[in-house]
């Protein structure tokens, strides 16, 4: 129930950060263009909170009932009489260079905030784990590619990388090109090879959620940490059958446990089931039962037993690297690393358009809901990543020409400049309910793969 909570607030301040940043473009270009300001509104529907502006102008502040988004109102002739004294403040009144950066105000504010987000990330410190390869499945595209356990990633096409996250992003990028991907390797040895992972016609299947590794055949390395318990949680299952720190589980139902993760997925699996377990306790071999507690994440049911352990000591020293930058140099990666996730976000949706890339890539509000939920426990600058990512994918999507989005009004300004003349009231019309049709399907695609997620 705490982590529903926490990822409803967590989407809940998310979302009204990125609205409210979106739409003061839109509220602060206008002014500065002289268009008066009618209403400023973070969410849809009947307004919940509603205050005036002691500027001039009079402007409505609102809070509304649907957090999914938001508005502002301008003076406009088309939605209503306009006072002849103020005709001039009119949004239809201004050039259309002047509309035009009004509507792009918004997308834009939404990568000024991803820069801004990912500076304040970097010079918090961004703990990564190194690009080491695990276990290799055999003739896979990894392996096949001469790809062994233990090496590290150096390299992705011509770009260096240092963590898995960055290691992830290149590789995802060099993919959309469908030809085989040059990789850098250093072995444990200290060897460097040159390999190409060959992924040719396997775009769609590389793209899948949560599908990379899988298709290309190896998995991250992960320690293996010995089921040793280092602390046990007062009042649960285990502290309640007798479990120590310090004690080593040896098995668990006659299965023989050889690593903490092989212990955590074992528990996991049997919510609100007894379990047999061997404890080896300073030589002594102990049989103890326990029963798990059942609890839940995401609509889950899971095993808890109340037990922790703790990494050998300087593993986090050998394999993570903190990503921590000074408040120059992080504006710089700040910028980079904002185009590099636009242009790729860019990439994947014209790829999506051609059935290259799977369409199970877009999400919906539960599945971002989980991820804002997920970023927030971890910690502050995961969220602000986070929120830069999710802020790139908005100002991206309000820049596609569709005609109720900021781009297709952009589209109808341009072709108005060109003509002349403003585009029919009626063409509007028919690109409106154009536009409604291909959100709702849009929307209608993000729910069922939320919901076949979480299913």
């Amino acid at each position: 129930m705490e982590t529903i909570f926490i990822s409803i607030a967590a989407f809940v301040v998310a979302i009204g950060v990125l609205v409210a940043v979106h739409e003061y473009g839109h509220y602060i270009v206008a002014r500065w263009c002289g268009v008066k300001v009618l209403r400023y509104s973070i969410g849809f529907g009947k307004p919940l909170l509603i205050w005036r502006g002691k500027d001039p102008d009079r402007t409505e502040y609102c809070i509304s009932a649907i957090p999914l988004g938001g508005y502002v109102k301008l003076l406009d002739e088309r939605e209503g009489n306009v006072d002849p004294a103020e005709i001039d403040r009119s949004f239809t009144r201004k050039p259309v260079s002047s509309r035009i950066a009004i509507l792009a105000a918004g997308p834009l504010m939404n990568f000024v905030f991803a820069i801004v987000a990912y500076w304040a990330m970097l010079i918090i410190g961004v703990p990564g784990v190194q690009p080491i390869i695990g276990e290799v499945a055999e003739n896979s595209i990894a392996s096949r590619a001469g790809v062994e356990s233990g090496d590290r990633i150096l390299a992705v096409g011509s770009d260096s990388v240092g963590t898995w996250d960055g290691a992830i992003l290149f590789i995802l990028d060099e993919l959309l090109a469908d030809e085989p991907i040059a990789i850098e390797v250093v072995s444990e040895q200290g060897n460097t090879r040159q390999l190409q992972l060959d992924i040719t016609g396997r775009i769609s299947d590389l793209t899948e959620p949560g599908k990379l590794f899988e298709v290309l055949g190896f998995k991250p390395w992960a320690p293996v940490v010995p089921a040793r318990v280092s602390e046990v949680t007062p009042g649960g299952p285990a502290d309640l059958a007798g479990v120590l720190a310090g004690d080593l589980v040896v098995s668990a139902d006659g299965e023989l446990i050889g690593s903490w993760l092989q212990w955590v997925d074992y528990v996991r699996a049997r919510p609100g089931q007894a379990i047999a377990m061997k404890l080896d306790r300073d030589g002594i071999v102990l049989e103890i039962t326990a029963t798990t507690a059942i609890a839940e994440e995401n609509g889950e049911s899971f095993g808890r037993i109340g037990m922790a352990t703790q990494p050998p000591a300087g593993l986090a020293e050998k394999y993570i690297s903190n990503q921590r930058y000074g408040v120059t140099a992080a504006l710089g990666e700040s910028v980079s690393r904002t185009w590099a996730m636009s242009a790729l976000t860019v990439r994947m949706i014209g790829r999506m358009f051609t059935g290259d890339v799977s369409v199970k890539n877009i999400s919906g509000p539960i599945n971002i809901a989980e991820y804002a939920g997920y970023s927030a426990r971890i910690g502050v600058a995961p969220f602000l990543n986070f929120l830069a990512i999710v802020s790139i994918s908005l100002g991206i999507l309000n820049l596609l020409p569709i005609p109720v989005l900021d781009g297709g009004q952009i589209v109808y300004q341009a072709v108005e400049a060109i003509k002349g003349s403003p585009v029919s009231e009626r063409a509007q019309l028919i690109g409106q309910q154009f536009g409604i049709a291909m959100l709702l399907m849009v929307m209608s695609l993000a729910f069922y793969n939320d919901l076949s997620r979480f299913f």
